[in-house]
């Protein structure tokens, strides 16, 4: 297209593909002719939440390719949704121009992720990624970094490959706790009933208690276009599992943080409360996991790449370096797959969660669980080390990047861990400062993920980290109070 004073943000800085072009123009005269009368864009921010803005569907249209204003400032937000960086300072508190004084940067829509939300079905939605006015991507934008994190592994001949467990919770809300003085930053969370009394694990008796809420979900979930696979009653209270079809590059990525926000979202308009939170302070409570599957696949014919020739091994060469990768990074990229300070409480021995960086074949204790086996073209790795609150985005960067970084020294795997809570390993950091600490010192990593940003995280980190220690716990209170 030649250039002019009408060319669009988008054609102006090349940001979509040809595919990106195609499926804008399909979807042009699907907005026309439908019902949707409103368009959320969103962007995945550094904690994988899900912002942005609604418009009226015409101005959608025309904004889709013209890109929509958003503050810098979101990048600068805690989980409490506070701003922790000195916005209005020279650089923002980023030492960066662009971040600067609060000002604007535009989100540019995906046009091959639209979807209409079935729960709201006068609402499209379309997932975007943010870039300054200059067209060049926020360094700070998640998204980017996955696909950067991808774009180095194509290089060297390889697709990723991911699948989805996801463990969370879903309460009945008895008191939303919305008035006034509930408010705040965070505000006061609803008080809630249990849905199941738990522990009667994948029986048929406690699917059946909760199916009305289970076919809610899956639903609406199968009218995003979700690949579930499984919709299961998890081991605790109230607790439920879904997991999902594998799909290749940043697919499962978006995929995630899209899940999520549908689960809360359509348990909010039924009197529900869904939350991916690892272990909420509820009595009997068990901790929510997020198990990631991954492999890779050979760019030239599709094959997996991890599958091996010899049935003596748990993997192809290749797999085993990428495992020995894993490995290696794993005390650095815990911060990432681990991001809160509640998920923490997680890591114990003989609780099917690991508490040590090992690996084992099909064994439910270790930290990386290997599948598969020769001619078995769905070999792969199951890393059970993720809480459900982790951004996807992160958390599949740093496997792509440690992974590689095995394959690429040609690191040799150790022996499996038959009995994980025993064998001797590297334990993983017992609290999120320490997980931090271990990411600043992590050099291939910092390198994968870039140094500017990985102290932009470890400083988000931080603060929440601050916060917390200015809390008087009830574990404080009661051990202290009366004893002295």
């Amino acid at each position: 297209m030649p250039r002019g004073s009408n060319m669009s943000f988008v054609e102006t800085h090349g940001l979509w593909t040809d595919a990106q072009h195609t499926a804008y123009a399909g979807l042009v005269e699907r907005l026309k002719k439908s019902d949707v009368k409103v368009v959320r864009f969103s962007f995945p921010d550094q904690h994988g939440l899900l912002r942005g803005k609604t418009l009226v569907v015409d101005e959608a249209i025309r904004a889709m390719r013209s890109g929509v204003t958003l503050t810098t400032t979101l990048f600068a937000k805690d989980t409490s949704h506070r701003t922790v960086f000195p916005v209005f300072t020279a650089g923002g508190g980023f030492d960066m121009p662009e971040m600067q004084g609060a000002c604007d940067t535009l989100m540019v829509a995906d046009p091959e992720t639209f979807r209409v939300l079935p729960w709201a079905p006068h609402t499209g939605w379309v997932l975007c990624d943010v870039h300054f006015a200059n067209g060049m991507p926020v360094p700070f934008g998640t998204r980017h970094l996955f696909r950067r994190a991808l774009d180095r592994l194509s290089k060297h001949g390889f697709e990723f490959v991911s699948g989805l467990e996801v463990e969370f919770h879903v309460f009945k809300v008895t008191d939303p706790h919305m008035k006034p003085e509930h408010s705040g930053q965070p505000g006061l969370p609803p008080d809630v009933e249990l849905l199941s009394h738990g522990f009667q694990y994948l029986t048929e008796l406690r699917y059946d208690a909760v199916d009305d809420v289970m076919e809610l979900l899956r639903r609406n979930i199968d009218g995003l276009g979700l690949p579930v696979r499984s919709l299961e009653v998890e081991y605790g209270p109230s607790q439920f599992e879904f997991t999902f079809a594998p799909t290749k590059g940043i697919k499962s990525a978006d995929d995630m943080v899209l899940f999520r926000s549908a689960v809360k979202q359509i348990c909010q308009r039924n009197g529900y409360h869904a939350t991916f939170m690892c272990r909420p302070r509820i009595p009997n409570v068990v901790s929510s996991g997020w198990h990631l599957h991954q492999s890779l696949l050979h760019a030239g014919d599709g094959t997996n790449a991890f599958m091996p020739g010899d049935a003596t091994e748990p993997l192809s060469i290749t797999g085993r370096r990428y495992l020995a990768g894993l490995l290696a990074h794993a005390r650095g990229a815990t911060s990432l797959s681990t991001p809160t300070i509640n998920g923490y409480r997680r890591y114990r021995p003989y609780s099917n969660a690991p508490d040590r960086a090992n690996w084992g074949r099909d064994n439910r204790g270790v930290m990386l669980r290997v599948l598969g086996g020769a001619n078995d073209a769905a070999s792969r790795i199951e890393n059970r080390v993720g809480e459900p609150t982790a951004n996807p985005y992160l958390y599949f960067a740093s496997q792509v990047i440690s992974g590689l970084d095995g394959m690429q020294r040609k690191l040799e795997l150790p022996a499996s861990a038959d009995t994980p809570y025993e064998t001797q390993a590297e334990a993983l950091p017992r609290s999120l400062n320490d997980a931090l600490d271990a990411l600043r010192a992590d050099e291939c990593l910092r390198e994968g993920l870039g140094s500017a940003f990985v102290d932009y995280f470890c400083k988000l980190k931080q603060a929440e980290i601050d916060r917390f220690n200015l809390e008087v716990t009830e574990w404080e209170h009661r051990e202290y109070f009366e004893a002295f």
